[in-house]
Order: C-alpha cells, then sequence, then structure tokens
C-alpha cells in the first residue's frame, strides 16, 4: 500500500511541466498530519502549477502581479488538534509553483525538494490559521515550521528565502 493509499482524502496533483516528488509530498503530509494532531479522513489537495497559472492566482486573490511560491486556501477554519482530539474536516488547498521554489531552492543554496517541503509545510500552517503578519505570530508560525521541517528531513530544515 502507498502512503498515497493510506491517505485516501489528500490529493497530490502535479499540474505544471516540472517533475514533482509527489511522494515525498505525500510522506510529508502525512507527518504533518501525525504532528499536528489532525484525523486521517482530514481533506487536503495539494496542487503544483506553472508560473503562469500561478501568477493568475496571485492577481486573482491577492492584487499581486508575478508568480509567488505558494497559496493557501482555507476551507473549515481548521485549527491543530491533539492527541486525545484530533482535529477533523476539510483543510482546503495548496497551490505550489515548483519553478518559483528551484529559483528560491538555488537562491537559498539548498535542494529544490527542501524548498517544496518548506513551502508545503508553510501552505498547510497557513490553511489550520498561522500566520506572519506581526513579529510574534511570525516567530510563532516559523519556528514551529522550522521544528515541523527538521523532524521530517532529519536535518536542519532550510531558512525561507521570502516570507
Amino acid at each position: 500500500m502507498s502512503v498515497a493509499d493510506a491517505l485516501p482524502h489528500v490529493d497530490v496533483l502535479n499540474e505544471s511541466q516540472t517533475p514533482v516528488d509527489t511522494d515525498r509530498l505525500y510522506h510529508l503530509i502525512q507527518h504533518l498530519f501525525t504532528a499536528l494532531h489532525l484525523a486521517e479522513t482530514t481533506e487536503l489537495s495539494v496542487v503544483c502549477v506553472d508560473p503562469g497559472p500561478m501568477e493568475q492566482l496571485h492577481l486573482d486573490w491577492m492584487d499581486l502581479p508575478g508568480p509567488t511560491d505558494v497559496m493557501s486556501f482555507p476551507m473549515d477554519g481548521m485549527t491543530p488538534g491533539t492527541a486525545e482530539e484530533p482535529t477533523d474536516g476539510v483543510l482546503g488547498d495548496v497551490v505550489l509553483c515548483p519553478v518559483v521554489a528551484a529559483d528560491q531552492a538555488r537562491a537559498g543554496g539548498h535542494e529544490t525538494a527542501d524548498e517544496m517541503a518548506l513551502l508545503l509545510t508553510h501552505g498547510v500552517l497557513h490553511l489550520l490559521g498561522y500566520d506572519h503578519q506581526d513579529p510574534a505570530a511570525r516567530e510563532t508560525m516559523f519556528t514551529l515550521q522550522d521544528r515541523l521541517l527538521t523532524a521530517f528531513l532529519g536535518y536542519p530544515a532550510p531558512a525561507p528565502t521570502v516570507d
């Protein structure tokens, strides 16, 4: 049984022209679901797109030009659960742009796969209500992001190249 089968309510789609290790993204999602106490029945969609579609989403939803690295679209306003009471529902959608991720990985001096993992973790945290609009919220979100990603990777997480 593949990890994708173990997460029947999670879809990871690569609609970009760039190869993406979707199995690794499924493994990361499984790690995040466990660490953040999300029920196995929680629904999540992850889509990888090229710069053109990402730029259109960025313009439509944020009124900002140019493609971005990750966008999150929460659905049920979920928050992390507890071991005793995992959270369940429709988490939402994360859209990743592998081309932007590759550029940021080069700039940051790390692997594109690690940048994709960082961006997916970042996107899932946004779906759970975390944000980085003020210094205290940023510290909370980025500390948790670093802890989650380091545990998944087995080595120090790359520093975010942009915010």
